[in-house]
C-alpha cells in the first residue's frame, strides 16, 4: 500500500536534513506506529507524505497503491486518499464546520470521478457519527475548531476522518493533550476505521495510545531513519527503557 524507499528530506531550502534514508512498507490492512525522541523527524515525515510546503524531498520515493505520491499536489494526495490528523488542528474563523467538510468531501469525490454526496445523506451520516463520538450538536454549527478545547479539536479530527473515509491515515500525535475519556473516544473512532483496504501510520511519543489502538508494527525513528522495529509489545519496552539505545 504505502511504500517509502530511502526517503530523505530537508528544510531551510535544503540546508538542514531531517530525514535521511528512511524506508518503510505499510501493507493495506495494517496499523503501524512510529515512536522516537524529539527532533527525530516524526512530524516531518507526516508533512512530507501529505505535501506540506517548506519540506524539500532530496532523495528516495514514496508510492501509495503504486502511484508516485511525491509527484502529486497536496489536494491530489487527499483525493488519492491520504489524510493527516494534525497534532495542533487549525482554527478557521468564519468557515462553518459542516460547510467546510461537505466542500472537502465532494471535492474529493469529483476528483475521483464519483457523484457528490447529497445534502440529506451528508447530514444523516454526520449526525450519526457525531453521536458515536459524543460530540455536542452545537459543535457542528460553529466555525471550524473555533473556541474548541484541545480534546474537542482532536475529536473533530476523528469526525472528519470518519466522514471522509480515507485510504491511508497519518495521525501526528493525536493523543497529545487528551484526558483518558477523550483518548478512549478518539481511539474507538480510529479502531472503527480499521479495514483490510485501509492503512494507518500513528506517530506518538507515548505508549498509552497504543493500549487502545494496538498496532501491527512499531518502529523507532532516530537520526532521520528507522532504527529498529518490533511488534506491539516493543512499544512497552520503549516506554520503559527510552530511546538511548537507538540514538544515531
Amino acid at each position: 500500500m504505502l511504500k517509502i524507499n530511502n526517503l530523505s528530506a530537508a528544510v531551510d531550502d535544503g540546508q538542514k536534513t531531517i530525514l535521511e534514508g528512511l524506508s518503510l512498507d505499510i501493507p493495506a490492512g495494517e496499523v503501524h506506529a512510529i515512536m522516537g525522541p524529539n527532533g527525530a523527524g516524526k512530524s516531518t515525515l507526516s508533512y512530507v507524505l501529505t505535501g506540506r510546503d517548506g519540506y524539500d524531498v532530496t532523495g528516495g520515493d514514496v508510492t501509495l497503491d503504486g502511484d508516485n505520491l511525491l509527484d502529486m499536489d497536496p489536494e491530489e494526495r487527499a483525493a488519492k486518499g491520504m489524510f493527516l490528523s494534525f497534532q495542533y488542528p487549525l482554527e478557521i474563523p468564519g468557515v462553518p464546520t459542516m460547510t467546510f467538510l461537505k466542500t472537502a468531501l465532494n471535492a474529493q469525490r469529483r476528483a475521483r470521478g464519483e457523484e457528490e454526496m447529497a445534502a440529506p445523506e451528508f447530514l444523516k451520516k454526520a449526525r450519526a457519527l457525531a453521536k458515536e463520538l459524543k460530540m455536542k450538536p452545537e459543535m457542528l454549527k460553529r466555525p471550524l475548531n473555533v473556541g474548541f478545547s484541545g480534546g474537542e479539536k482532536k475529536r473533530m479530527e476523528i469526525f472528519q476522518m470518519m466522514m471522509l473515509e480515507p485510504r491511508f491515515i497519518v495521525m501526528d500525535e493525536t493523543d497529545s493533550g487528551l484526558d483518558v475519556d477523550a483518548l478512549r473516544i478518539v481511539a474507538d473512532g480510529v479502531n472503527k476505521l480499521r479495514s483490510p483496504d485501509r492503512g494507518m501510520l500513528i506517530i506518538t511519543h507515548y505508549q498509552r495510545l497504543l493500549d487502545y489502538i494496538v498496532p501491527d508494527r512499531v518502529h523507532v525513528l532516530s537520526g532521520g531513519k528507522i532504527a529498529a522495529s518490533g511488534d506491539a509489545d516493543f512499544a512497552k519496552k520503549l516506554e520503559a527503557e527510552g530511546y538511548d539505545a537507538y540514538a544515531a
